[in-house]
């Protein structure tokens, strides 16, 4: 037989074993290809992906992406995402409004056997069969552009123009000022805060420098935020890493620490402050 036609057989053990290694490359592909959760609405598709996010937070998720279809208008459109969540092995997390939309998904679902989850359907049947009313059938309503979406909007660019003790006229003109040392969590949330219309300004305290005279003018809710000060050093010491400067730095020192908590504890007690 010519040499060059032999091929290994099962009792040479090569084939065997290539096989296995085959096999078992092909579990690690499977193993570490990242999970995917296609999110879907004839609108922005936010609703569906809070919920999937705030799901996500419960496990370790590290492996899981999210993609995002908005604007959806079309029984094409739904078939082709189904198809793509079938090969890529995920599910559906998905906020139709219109009927149409929704049994074409729950159809296409069911015959790629990919699961899908109609996050507004249940919400909706509920208010229906409760309250004996009828749905508007209009997506984007969370987006509506009415007066509580200004007055956030307004909220958000006031909590950036103000943030930090940047100019002291915010400390006037705002319904809340949180005050604190650096590193408190002030600007997270102040930014929280104005995404719920309210308008925030926030104050950095320092032993090195007077509290300005417009803190304590006019009707506001002050509120202090503080924290331990082996919790407070450890972000600072964070901090000073990610700018790449000498973790030594007297920013992050317990004793630096210590004495601007002092302080601070000393401001929000003469002002009664409630600190959290």
């Amino acid at each position: 037989m010519d040499q060059q036609n032999q091929h290994p057989s099962l009792d040479d053990g090569i084939t065997c074993t290539c096989s296995q290694d085959w096999r078992t490359q092909q579990l690690d592909n499977l193993e570490n290809k990242p999970h995917r959760i296609y999110i879907c609405s004839d609108a922005v598709g936010e609703t569906a992906e809070a919920v999937v996010n705030a799901t996500m937070r419960q496990f370790a998720s590290e492996q899981v992406k999210l993609k995002r279809f908005s604007h959806i208008k079309t029984e094409d459109e739904i078939a082709e995402i189904v198809e793509e969540a079938s090969i890529g092995q995920g599910f559906i997390a998905y906020t139709l409004v219109q009927p149409e939309l929704r049994e074409a998904m729950k159809e296409e679902a069911l015959r790629r056997s990919v699961r899908a989850i109609d996050v507004l359907g249940p919400m909706m049947q509920a208010f229906i069969d409760t309250f004996n009313d009828s749905p508007k059938r209009k997506p984007g309503l969370l987006h509506t552009l009415d007066d509580d979406y200004f007055r956030r909007i307004e909220a958000i660019e006031f909590a950036v123009k103000y943030d930090d003790g940047k100019d002291m006229r915010g400390l006037l003109l705002a319904q809340v000022v949180l005050i604190g040392v650096s590193r408190t969590s002030k600007t997270p949330l102040s930014i929280y805060l104005a995404h719920k219309g309210v308008r925030v300004a926030n104050l950095p305290l320092l032993p090195e420098v007077k509290v300005p005279p417009e803190l304590k003018e006019g009707n506001k809710l002050i509120v202090g935020l503080t924290m331990s000060p082996d919790q407070l050093s450890g972000i600072r010491t964070e901090r000073l890493k990610a700018m790449g400067l000498p973790f030594s730095a007297q920013y992050a020192s317990l004793e630096r620490i210590h004495a601007e908590l002092r302080y601070a504890d000393m401001i929000m007690q003469s002002l009664r402050c409630p600190v959290i």
